[in-house]
């Protein structure tokens, strides 16, 4: 049986294929989306050794590319497993369609192979939305406060700089939700965030973990938050109190350090932004550094730095070990694939990945979320409460709609 082949064609202003997306990775410089599926690709624990394999399952595709551009080709799309020491998945789907800010448009089909891949998406009936929804806190809210002052104990005694704690959120509707619907409610509502829909994983990423785009690379770190209020004096004053904040500009300082000291060996040169800004996503704002500069040759895979960078103080802690084991023992909940990376990745190594935050995790009738906050010496577990509050509201007003 011949192996599977994967044709580019030019797609110019071609309407998308009807029905829902199987995986989709927007941000504002190129969106893919794809619809079926060609091959899903598993990767034992720990993903992040085993992420070679992707590379070699690309390479076996059989190309004829009218469209030679990041993104055309075989594309596979991921969204893994914070933990880094358990299984992922990936999945190529039969049919992408890619455009760019400038207009360039192609569409990639892959037929052959094992039998899998088909060209045409099926188009399912679309469920019936949610009518009645019913919101709880996995974790005792007093429970999750205790627990956050403890962090702030430990890091006091000199144990560690800052841990990463989410509260765990279960939605339970009368109907299943739909991934596809969610998608389409988030795109409207942040059209500048990085949007993401990967195997039930939906959501809106203000950050960008790390993109190779030829030899350029960029990351654009984020810690430090403040909520919105939606009155445009008033969040200017948050932020300029954002920016004048000794305790978020430190936690922020430890994230833009590590992405720069780990990125720097791969390049020939690498910049980060001499100051913070604040960026707006939805019901809060976070500082926020570029990083970008251009990799050495040979240019590793976009796979390679997600595999160095994951996780980022922003999602975890510092130092890394003392923070990841405090996290274990004082959240209390299984992330998934929440804070890990999400993003595709092409058979030349080009791909964008982000941070899985602001994500919820689809499963029939059932979904969860998680909302984060870095606990540092001095944080108070009532402003931190209130943060994640704030985070998890631009999921829920996307899912709770009567």
């Amino acid at each position: 049986m011949s192996g599977p082949t994967a044709v580019t064609t030019a797609s110019g202003g071609m309407p998308a294929p009807e029905g829902p997306r199987s995986a989709s990775f927007s941000s504002p410089r190129r969106t893919l989306d794809g619809w079926g599926v060609a091959a899903r690709l598993e990767l034992p624990a720990p993903w992040p050794e085993h992420l070679g394999r992707v590379a070699e399952a690309l390479a076996r595709f059989d190309v004829s590319d009218e469209v030679q551009a990041p993104g055309s080709g075989p594309v596979a799309f991921g969204a893994l497993p914070f933990d880094r020491t358990v299984p992922a998945t990936l999945v190529v789907p039969a049919l992408v369609e890619g455009r760019t800010a400038e207009g360039t448009r192609w569409t990639t089909s892959i037929t052959g192979g094992d039998g899998t891949g088909r060209a045409a998406p099926d188009v399912p009936l679309r469920p019936t939305s949610p009518g009645e929804l019913t919101v709880r806190s996995v974790r005792p809210i007093d429970e999750w406060c205790a627990s956050v002052a403890a962090a702030t104990d430990r890091i006091a005694a000199g144990e560690l700089t800052k841990v990463v704690l989410a509260r765990e959120l279960h939605l339970h509707a009368d109907a299943p939700f739909d991934a596809e619907d969610v998608l389409e409610r988030l795109e409207q509502l942040y059209p500048t965030a990085l949007r993401y829909s990967v195997d039930g994983f939906v959501g809106a990423s203000p950050e960008l973990l790390v993109s190779r785009v030829g030899d350029i690379v960029r990351a654009q770190p984020m810690a430090g938050t403040t909520a919105r209020t939606g009155e445009p004096e008033a969040d200017q004053r948050r932020a300029a109190e954002l920016l004048s904040s000794a305790k978020n500009r430190v936690e922020h300082q430890i994230t833009i350090d590590m992405v720069h000291e780990t990125l720097l060996p791969w390049c020939s040169y690498l910049d980060a932004e001499p100051a913070p800004t604040v960026v707006a996503a939805g019901p809060v704002q976070h500082l926020a550094t570029l990083v970008e500069g251009r990799l050495s040759r040979p240019a590793p895979s976009v796979l390679e730095l997600v595999g160095a960078l994951h996780p980022t103080p922003a999602v975890g802690g510092w130092p890394q070990a003392e923070a990841l084991a405090l996290l274990e023992q004082l959240e209390g909940a299984d992330r998934g694939r929440y804070a890990g990376p999400v993003g595709w990745v092409d058979a030349q190594g080009n791909g964008a990945w982000a941070v899985g935050i602001r994500g919820v995790e689809l499963d029939g009738c059932d979904a969860r979320l998680f909302a984060g906050v870095g606990v540092v010496a001095d944080s108070d577990p009532i402003a931190e409460l209130a943060e994640t509050r704030a985070k998890a509201q631009s999921l829920l007003s996307v899912l709770v709609r009567p």
